[in-house]
C-alpha cells in the first residue's frame, strides 16, 4: 500500500546505510517501471530510500514522475513482492513529493536504455551552479539521429511522453518529456 507523505526528505543515499539496507534498495530499485519497463525504478530515479525499520520491517520512499501518476501503486506493489520474495514479511512504501523528481534522476543507463528503446530520453536541465538553464531547441531522432523531428502530439502512450515524428526517415517515436 502507498501512503504519501508529501513533506517528507528523502533518505540520503548508500552513506550511512547498513550493507542490507544498501542490498535492499538494490533489489527494490531492480524493480522494472510498468510504463517504461526497460528502465529499473533506480534507473528512472524515482527511488528516494529504504529504511530497515527493525527485523522483517522495511520503510521504502518513491517518489512518482508526477503527483498523480497512474503506475504509483503498482510499482509499490512490485517493490513490496520483490522484498517478500527475499524475506522481509513487512514493507511499508511511502510517496515522497517533495523534493519533486526531475528528469534530471534518470540515470545516464537509464537514458541509454530509452534511446536504444525508440524513446528519445529527455535533455539533461541541470544547470551549473549560477549558471545559465540550458535550453534544448531540437530532438533526436532515436532511430536515425537526426535532429529534424516534429511534435505530433503533447500527449503518448502515458501523459510523460510526446509522439514526434522524424522527417528525415519518416520514423514516429516517442519522446520522454523534460520536467
Amino acid at each position: 500500500m502507498v501512503t504519501p507523505t508529501p513533506s517528507a526528505a528523502p533518505t540520503p543515499p548508500a552513506s550511512g546505510t547498513t550493507p542490507l539496507e544498501e542490498e535492499l534498495l538494490r533489489l527494490a530499485g531492480s524493480v522494472p517501471d510498468p510504463e517504461l519497463p526497460m528502465v529499473s525504478l533506480a534507473e528512472l530515479g524515482v527511488m528516494r530510500g529504504l529504511r530497515l525499520l527493525g527485523p522483517g520491517r522495511v520503510e521504502v520512499e518513491l517518489t512518482p514522475t508526477y503527483t498523480g501518476c497512474p503506475a504509483l501503486e503498482s510499482m509499490a506493489t512490485d517493490i513490496e513482492r520483490v522484498l517478500h520474495d527475499h524475506g522481509v514479511p513487512e514493507v511499508a512504501v511511502h510517496t515522497v513529493l517533495s523534493p519533486p523528481w526531475t528528469t534530471d534522476a534518470i540515470s545516464a543507463e537509464g537514458r541509454r536504455k530509452l534511446a536504444e528503446s525508440g524513446i528519445a530520453p529527455p535533455a539533461p536541465r541541470r544547470a551549473a551552479a549560477g549558471g545559465p538553464v540550458p535550453v534544448a531547441l531540437a530532438v533526436r531522432c532515436p532511430h536515425c539521429g537526426s535532429t529534424e523531428t516534429e511534435l505530433l502530439s503533447r500527449f503518448s502512450s502515458t501523459a510523460c511522453k510526446a509522439l514526434r515524428r522524424c522527417t528525415a526517415c519518416g520514423e514516429p517515436f516517442d519522446h520522454f518529456k523534460e520536467l
